[in-house]
């Protein structure tokens, strides 16, 4: 009986390794494949615009800032802290006077204690009302996001990761008058917190914009320095981090704007990152991880062009082995391969 056992569980190993395949990527990797510059952090975006919510509570969320950590991400960015009449805590300063829902969950708290877990720097989101700036008052989005910073750092603070903030409003040449936030935003937020950096990530307004797929003319290179020279020498002392979203222009342009963005960053004293999008804007679908050449793509046009730091849209959806897209978590497999990262989290 013994014997008969004994062979049985050896054929099912056989079986089993037979299965395995004997072949790595990096056998098939091609001779010059691009280096790239890593990624060093994420926006967490649970007040969505549009992607679906995966519902994670505090264990999903655990688990996803491990896989942040385990791949090199040390810094989170709440890209909003409400938007509209949804928020991500129960800010009294909010509820107090516009219309918004009463939140289940502390998600900014539930963020800073795993930040703080797992040593990383936490981004505070500003609040986009999604009417006020909208509709040219920008003194209303002023005063609602000023009473925020207040109740904020008092309240949360304490926490160690808590090392900055985000000023939440995309714009774009468009909406250069949106400066108005974030110099006066930026200011009191530094103000109240000893100097803690502050984070932009505008969007170039290119070929892959919805404004000009609808008919508008997108800007060049060249206008795209002159008009941001102008915005960016506003904010001189308030932004600190000037982060592009590099989705809306298209590959072969893409490594001429990062060098303005970064003689323009440098111009007026700012760190230049970049927003790698790991959404594919190529796709007719809305939105589904980037086809990881692409990313790598963009990752070596960011390196030679010298960016001083990278931060994704983002991880939780696009890139990380927990997100509902299965494809988000090959992206994973083929970035820790390509970095070198022992990858804890394959075939889980």
């Amino acid at each position: 009986m013994k014997r008969i056992l004994s062979i049985i569980i050896l054929s099912v190993i056989a079986v089993s390794c037979g299965n395995r395949c004997e072949f790595t990527n990096k056998q098939f990797e091609t001779p010059e494949c691009l280096k790239g510059m890593p990624i060093n952090a994420t926006f967490l975006d649970e007040i969505s615009w549009d992607i679906p919510h995966q519902n994670w509570g505090v264990e999903e969320w655990d688990r996803d800032f491990r896989a942040m950590r385990d791949m090199g991400i040390n810094t989170v960015v709440l890209i909003r802290a409400g938007l509209g009449r949804w928020i991500a805590a129960p800010f009294e300063s909010i509820l107090a006077t516009e219309d918004v829902y009463y939140p289940p969950v502390d998600l900014v708290e539930m963020f800073l204690c795993l930040a703080d877990k797992y040593d990383m720097a936490f981004y505070f989101g500003m609040y986009d009302s999604g009417k006020y700036w909208h509709e040219g008052d920008y003194m209303k989005e002023i005063d609602l996001n000023i009473k925020l910073i207040d109740e904020v750092w008092e309240k949360y603070g304490h926490h160690k990761s808590f090392q900055g903030w985000y000023l939440s409003q995309e714009v774009s040449r468009r909406t250069k008058n949106m400066t108005k936030i974030y110099a006066e935003v930026g200011r009191h937020a530094k103000e109240v917190s000893g100097n803690l950096p502050t984070m932009v990530s505008p969007y170039i307004h290119g070929v892959k914009t919805d404004q000009v797929m609808w008919g508008d003319k997108a800007t060049t290179v060249s206008e795209h320095e002159f008009e941001w020279n102008e915005i960016l020498s506003n904010l001189q002392g308030v932004v600190d981090i000037l982060a592009f979203q590099d989705g809306q222009v298209d590959y072969h342009e893409l490594y001429d704007y990062l060098v303005v963005n970064k003689k323009l960053a440098d111009k007026y004293g700012m760190k230049c990152w970049t927003n790698f999008e790991s959404f594919d804007r190529d796709m007719p679908i809305r939105f589904l991880p980037i086809k990881w050449e692409k990313l790598l793509l963009k990752m070596e046009m960011a390196r030679k062009a010298g960016m001083d730091g990278a931060i994704t849209f983002e991880f939780s959806h696009f890139m990380s082995p927990n997100s509902e897209y299965s494809q988000a978590a090959h992206l994973y497999d083929r970035y820790c391969e390509h970095f070198g990262i022992r990858n804890k989290w394959k075939n889980q």
